[in-house]
């Protein structure tokens, strides 16, 4: 059977994200020129340019797929996937089912650093956990068999975030690489990034059966894998295999990008002026002839 790896970025802010900086235009031209083939935009609790990146990635030769960081009860998921704003606050199984009935996958991103708002590994449902000592509270009774009257049937994550770039070497990224493996869950890396130079700096590779090329791969095929978890992560080596397109090239689009919309906003402006000029001046000729006028009469 034909199969195909991609290349693809979980977890990217734009600047519809509250701590983003980019537009998304800029974003998809970036991915696509340092070998990606695929970029989810997860701004914070808004998705409607992360469903506009999606709708013109092809634009940039790229899959679209979209998604949204949402925070629940218990820390920040990934919906990567839905077409819609899931519900917010809501404890962590519930959103995790809400994603599921809407067709997208549920990643734990960045977990348990409690200061980026990840969560906690007691907050996570899995089948058959067991009460911690001293950690028997409302929330952790939510999760776990007790919770679903004694049957395994329990809302499961789809991956988790086992590489996090503002992670790099970081005991976190190590514990959420073993929790993973305990549970049997795939691993994601992404580069969570909040300015263009960091897209792409993490990565996964998901492997598609059934497609001859990239281009014949659809979002719900990228979908299927992750849950399938035939996934790779490269975050140690991004720096090293792009370092050349990621700094320089970042830098280079972002001037050539901010020229361009600036060009066009100069030319707008240059316009209003002119108008104002040539109204001013018109002003001004008829005032003068008004003003001729008048002397010549009194002259007369």
């Amino acid at each position: 059977m034909s199969r195909v790896t991609v290349s693809i970025d979980t977890h990217v802010h734009s600047d519809d994200s509250y701590d983003g900086h980019e537009p998304v235009d800029l974003i998809l031209e970036h991915a696509a020129e340092i070998g990606l083939d695929a970029v989810v935009i997860t701004d914070h609790d808004v998705i409607g340019e992360s469903k506009r990146a999606a709708e013109i990635a092809d634009e940039y030769g790229l899959i679209g797929i979209p998604g949204v960081e949402v925070s629940t009860a218990h820390g920040h998921l990934l919906a990567v996937g839905v077409e819609r704003m899931p519900p917010r606050r809501r404890p962590y199984d519930e959103t995790v089912a809400w994603i599921h009935e809407h067709g997208g996958v549920a990643i734990v991103p960045h977990p348990f650093q409690r200061s980026r708002h990840g969560v906690r590994e007691r907050n996570i449902p899995v089948p058959n956990r067991e009460d911690e000592a001293g950690e028997s509270d409302a929330s952790t009774e939510r999760v776990g068999v007790e919770a679903n009257g004694g049957v395994d049937d329990v809302p499961e994550v789809d991956a988790v975030e086992v590489f996090n770039a503002w992670l790099f070497t970081g005991y976190r990224n190590r514990r959420a690489r073993r929790f993973a493996a305990e549970h049997g869950y795939p691993g994601i890396a992404a580069s969570d990034a909040h300015h263009l130079e960091y897209v792409g700096r993490a990565f996964t590779e998901v492997e598609i059966e059934g497609r001859e090329s990239v281009d014949a791969v659809t979002a719900d095929d990228v979908l299927d894998a992750i849950r399938n978890g035939t996934t790779r992560v490269d975050g140690r080596r991004a720096p090293i295999r792009m370092a050349a397109k990621h700094y320089v090239g970042a830098a280079g689009r972002k001037s050539g990008y901010y020229a361009r919309t600036g060009a066009v906003r100069s030319v707008t402006a240059a316009r209003r002026g002119i108008a104002e000029v040539v109204s001013t001046v018109r002003v001004a000729v008829s005032q003068g002839a008004h003003r001729a006028a008048r002397v010549l009469s009194w002259v007369t």
